[in-house]
């Protein structure tokens, strides 16, 4: 997706509130559990193709890492390494603007925009295998047990049968009671969703049965090193499964960051 009218101010707004309601918790000594706050601690860099617009980001099961990328007449869907060696590269139709990726299966899910076509690939080859269709637009997604869990760029995830992608329900997502739009790229770790906040340098984590945001992460401090142009934003995350890292990187960015999560000082 392009540029749109998003802005972290909206999110800095609500933790500054977050913040003021837990002090006044604090102050009357009533506990009220706030949302925890994290930064980034970089582990490693490694290199990242400068050329993908990245939409979508996951480690797979063997260990590679899958990258869905967008922007009309440019969309593919390809297998990479930490060394940057690319494989089982496919490109979408010259019309469809790729999104999220996201493996469940023996099948790669792979979203577009504003086409409401999903594309169903084999896992190994990425090769396509089918489409269905969804109504609206397709950001972020990311496999959870028995659902697929999407995003549409607004403060809604909705939840998809993973065998035909049909719809199966919605929650509204929240940061102190707030509604929280922009949620982007997604990636579900164990029984929680971290996600991309659009046009920002924020994550947050999200318990997606409430619909609460339990964590706002700060990855301000990843180096930007990609083209001086307003769409070069933080966008991509990918956890390494059995770890505590993560992938972090974006769109035409030339690194991709292996990072923890750690309490912000």
């Amino acid at each position: 997706m392009t540029l749109r009218m998003f802005s972290s101010l909206a999110l800095s707004g609500l933790l500054a509130t977050s913040l003021s309601a837990c002090q006044a918790s604090d102050d009357v000594g009533v506990e009220k559990p706030g949302v925890e706050k994290l930064g980034v601690e970089i582990v490693e860099r490694h290199p990242f193709d400068e050329t993908s617009f990245t939409q979508g980001l996951e480690v797979d099961e063997n260990g590679s890492i899958l990258v869905g990328t967008g922007r009309t007449g440019e969309s593919r869907i390809y297998r990479t390494t930490t060394a940057d060696e690319q494989s089982h590269s496919h490109d979408l139709d010259e019309e469809l603007f790729g999104e999220g990726i996201t493996r469940h299966g023996d099948t790669v899910w792979q979203l577009t925009w504003q086409a409401g076509t999903v594309i169903e690939r084999d896992a190994t080859t990425l090769t396509e295998k089918g489409r269905a269709s969804y109504p609206g637009e397709g950001w972020g997604l990311c496999a959870q047990q028995d659902r697929l869990i999407l995003s549409d760029g607004t403060d809604e995830l909705r939840y998809l049968a993973p065998e035909d992608f049909s719809e199966i329900g919605r929650v509204p997502i929240t940061l102190e009671g707030e509604p929280l739009a922009g949620i982007n790229e997604l990636e579900c770790v164990g029984d929680e969703v971290y996600a991309n906040i659009f046009m920002s340098t924020d994550i947050v984590r999200i318990d997606p049965d409430s619909g609460e945001v339990t964590a706002l992460i700060d990855a301000s401090r990843l180096p930007n090193n990609g083209p001086d142009h307003p769409d070069a934003v933080l966008n991509g995350i990918a956890h390494l499964p059995g770890t505590d890292r993560f992938y972090l990187t974006g769109k035409w960015w030339p690194d991709l960051y292996e990072v923890r999560f750690v309490p912000s000082g």
